[in-house]
């Protein structure tokens, strides 16, 4: 008894057009073995389908999407406190230059105002303007006792105590 094979082709089934053009690239593809491949159209209708709740992978999520905004916050913290530190140091560094500015303006009044009380640059000019040294006892030291040979200048008297 000989046996006898028949391929699905030889048995007198048609080809589409599309299982010819995969047939017709089989030999290039697999180099001369011959390999039939077809394509068969598959229609599925899943719009009557609902997906049953999963309780356990709805609690991942809420674990996952916690962990997550937990993660995120934390990191938001550190960015605002580092840079806050950043801002504080260059706040700091502005004080300093401004403290060394006003220590050197400080410093030029000071001069000035030296250059301006010097006891000889006063005396030179109130003798360009015709002023005179002060004659004995025009001077008033404060804390110092009157001289009562003096002349009195003005004085100040309390008010009379006013007649009923």
């Amino acid at each position: 008894m000989a046996a006898c094979t028949t391929s699905y082709f030889e048995a007198g089934y048609g080809l589409s057009a599309r299982n010819a053009e995969f047939m017709a690239r089989q030999p290039q593809l697999r180099r001369g073995t011959r390999t039939p491949e077809f394509f068969f159209p598959k229609h599925f209708d899943n719009s009557r389908i609902v997906k049953a709740p999963d309780p356990a992978q709805a609690r991942q999520m809420h674990r996952f999407s916690f962990s997550i905004v937990v993660f995120l916050s934390l990191t938001m913290l550190y960015g605002f406190q580092h840079f806050s530190a950043i801002e504080g140091g260059y706040r700091v560094e502005s004080q300093k230059q401004l403290l060394d500015q006003l220590s050197e303006e400080n410093r030029q009044l000071r001069l000035v105002e030296a250059q301006l009380t010097e006891p000889t640059r006063i005396d030179r000019l109130a003798r360009e303007q015709g002023l005179a040294a002060p004659e004995p006892g025009q001077i008033v030291q404060p804390g110092s006792r009157p001289d009562v040979s003096a002349p009195i200048l003005a004085q100040v008297a309390p008010p009379a105590p006013a007649a009923q």
